[in-house]
């Protein structure tokens, strides 16, 4: 593992090692596989960032909201996990630019149940502890009864065992779910608010770490340039 302030560039090309620190509980972003792999867009993004540094990839998976800090103690050196880019945040990390855009969160209930937050009071709703919809609910819908889980699979499933009026999240993650489950649907009211959910995904490193930051921005010009780029977004984002 690299220690903070230590410069990529001292390593040799072939031992360099950049290990992000993930959550594998968020499909299609990341998540563990049938063969027990941890795959999903941002680790192919970050894969796709390490080859244009020359460098390999290694991921650490735990919970979501024990990454910032695990980052700050050095457990790894940057952070990949589906994680929006807020002010809040931004005190405590430095962000590369954002890797992926246009976001909003949305509640899955069952067909017909909900179709607006208004609806939603009184209700209970899950989420993912430690994101910006944790945040987003709590902060602009105190009327709704917020719900914390370590994953969003264990939040699901307290769904459909009744025990939750919906789950609220990010549009893809939620997506992917409700193809498998049809006798759910996506609320009609989204989440859009630009102060939680304008500036995009992004990567995390320590503060002051402005050597690495800089490499991974300039590999993530030229991920998103390259036609690798579209088709990452269709092979996990497409129904």
């Amino acid at each position: 593992m690299l220690l903070a302030g230590l410069a990529l560039h001292a390593v040799p090309t072939s031992a360099r090692t950049l290990h992000f620190g993930t959550s594998a509980t968020y499909e299609p972003y990341e998540f563990v596989d049938a063969a027990n792999q941890i795959v999903g867009f941002d680790i192919d993004i970050a894969n796709a960032v390490c080859k244009e540094m020359q460098a390999k990839c290694t991921f650490t998976n735990q919970s979501f909201d024990s990454l910032i800090p695990g980052l700050r103690f050095k457990k790894f050196d940057a952070v990949i996990a589906g994680m929006d880019m807020t002010p809040k945040r931004e005190q405590q990390v430095s962000f590369s630019q954002p890797y992926y855009e246009g976001l909003s969160a949305v509640v899955v209930t069952r067909k017909g149940a909900y179709h607006s937050f208004a609806d939603l009071k009184g209700k209970k709703i899950g989420l993912e502890n430690g994101t910006t919809h944790q945040r987003y609910l709590q902060d602009k819908h105190k009327e709704i009864v917020s719900a914390a889980y370590d994953s969003y699979l264990n939040a699901f499933t307290d769904l459909k065992s009744n025990r939750l009026e919906g789950v609220f999240g990010d549009v893809a993650a939620i997506g992917k779910w409700l193809k498998n489950n049809p006798d759910y649907a996506i609320m009609d009211e989204r989440a859009k608010d630009p102060e939680y959910y304008g500036k995009g995904l992004g990567i995390a490193v320590r503060k002051g770490n402005d050597a690495l930051l800089q490499e991974i921005n300039a590999a993530l010009d030229k991920v998103k340039a390259s036609p690798e780029y579209a088709q990452l977004q269709e092979k996990w984002f497409t129904p």
